[in-house]
């Protein structure tokens, strides 16, 4: 069941459902893995490497693996730069051991890897200069999640680290991240590779007449569609191959099954908008149906106020009578007429934010009325600013109501808007704070 789109339900927001508190997770020594997940631009990068930060702070020997092509991370961690080896932080100021190291995902280079590491050198030198094997490995659909997944199983089996945190693809979907293994699996075995490799299994004398005989029309056909060139390009390929295709399944298998496992942990990401929770919903069910074990959902970039008690309808008629020239009538004015009776707490925030009347009088060069004409309008911008900040918030917190609704088992932090970007460690230990927070994050 998705994110529907009526009208939010009733209740009281988050007051009933459970909080993410995220220490407690990066704390416990058999957390090994956490996979932050969702949709495009919501903050899962710097949401990984905030993690990563506070878990390094606390005592966890840690690697972030982004594969963001932002590079904001290595920038964040002071680092010139990230590739396909971790690299590790300075300026952790980490208790009982802690470390961080960080590294990129290089797609084709961890592609690369896997040929070196289970062809002998003739026949990986073969299959690396091959033109169809470049082509895939830099651009085939689904290569850079199934290359993160591989990248995650070597780190994982070099155990130098007892946790690691993953930054998923910046994907169309961020189902992508968990269909890709199966998808490129399913390329390798599929009928045409099999098609293809039947030759090289066969071999000799046998091989040479089953391609003559067995594959001469279809090999006509593909080398006229595709160009000849390609055609044997990809025959080459999958000859050189072809003791290689069974080994990509079986570590496919071999991480999904590690996702699944009791150490690690899912975090879904998302931003208090409409698309971003439906895809977290998308995601949430996915999870349970894969058996997978979700933490919770970190919803990000929240705004808030200072002044939440002063209503955005009460704001905007105070802005009115004074861009109006009016006194603003604290106990009534134009909202109160209308039906809709200020409070006391409102009443005392618009006598904070509203300037004092001017009276109608003849035109004057008095600076002092000058200067109280220049206040009111200045006030009346401010109390416009709030009142289109109030919408937001209720926005907000309508659709992520919503997701609740549906989801209410799903424990829920969120974190407060930043007034800029993350630059540096500062920033990351503040998100890490926002994180650890939960619902108590000041806006």
């Amino acid at each position: 069941m998705g994110l529907g789109l009526g009208p939010a339900p009733g209740g009281n927001g988050l007051d009933a459902v459970p909080v993410l508190d995220l220490d407690p997770l990066i704390d416990d020594r058999g957390t090994r893995i956490i996979v932050c997940c969702g949709a495009g631009g919501v903050g899962k990068t710097t949401t990984a490497a905030a993690l990563g930060v506070r878990a390094a702070e606390r005592g966890r020997r840690v690697v972030v693996l982004t594969i963001d092509p932002a590079r904001r991370l290595a920038q964040s961690m002071g680092i010139d730069s990230l590739d396909n080896t971790p690299r590790k932080v300075e300026g952790i100021k980490g208790s009982d051991g802690g470390e961080l190291h960080a590294m990129m995902l290089d797609m084709k280079r961890t592609f690369d890897e896997i040929v070196e590491a289970h062809a002998d050198p003739d026949r990986a030198r073969a299959i690396l200069d091959n033109p169809f094997y470049q082509s895939l490995s830099a651009g085939f659909a689904g290569t850079q999640e199934y290359m993160a997944m591989e990248k995650l199983g070597q780190l994982r089996a070099r155990d130098e680290w007892d946790l690691i945190v993953v930054d998923t693809p910046p994907s169309r979907s961020a189902l992508d991240f968990l269909d890709a293994p199966k998808r490129l699996g399913s390329f390798l075995d599929g009928k045409f590779i099999k098609l293809l490799m039947a030759p090289a299994k066969v071999g000799g004398r046998a091989g040479m007449k089953f391609l003559n005989v067995g594959m001469s029309m279809m090999t006509g056909t593909l080398g006229k569609l595709l160009g000849g060139q390609f055609l044997k390009d990809v025959q080459t390929f999958v000859a050189a191959m072809d003791t290689m295709f069974g080994g990509f399944r079986t570590r496919a298998d071999a991480t999904y099954r590690l996702l699944q496992a009791p150490g690690t942990a899912f975090l879904v990401v998302a931003t208090p908008e409409r698309d971003a929770l439906r895809e977290a919903a998308y995601f949430v069910e996915r999870l349970a149906a894969e058996e997978m074990p979700l933490a919770g959902l970190v919803l990000n970039r929240v705004h808030g106020s200072g002044a939440a008690r002063l209503s955005a309808e009460r704001a905007r008629a105070a802005a009115e009578n004074l861009e109006e020239g009016r006194i603003v009538d604290q106990g009534g004015g134009k909202t109160e007429r209308s039906g809709s009776p200020a409070t006391e707490h409102e009443q005392s925030d618009l006598a904070t934010a509203a300037a004092p009347p001017v009276p109608e009088a003849a035109p004057t060069a008095d600076p002092a009325q000058e200067s109280d004409v220049d206040v009111r309008h200045l006030t009346a911008g401010l109390l416009h600013l709030h009142a289109e900040r109030m919408r937001v918030l209720s926005r907000e917190q309508r659709t992520r109501d919503r997701f609740t609704a549906l989801h209410p088992e799903v424990a829920v932090t969120e974190v407060a808007a930043l007034p800029g970007d993350v630059h540096d460690l500062a920033g990351l230990r503040a998100i890490g704070d926002r994180l650890a927070a939960g619902r108590t994050a000041s806006p």
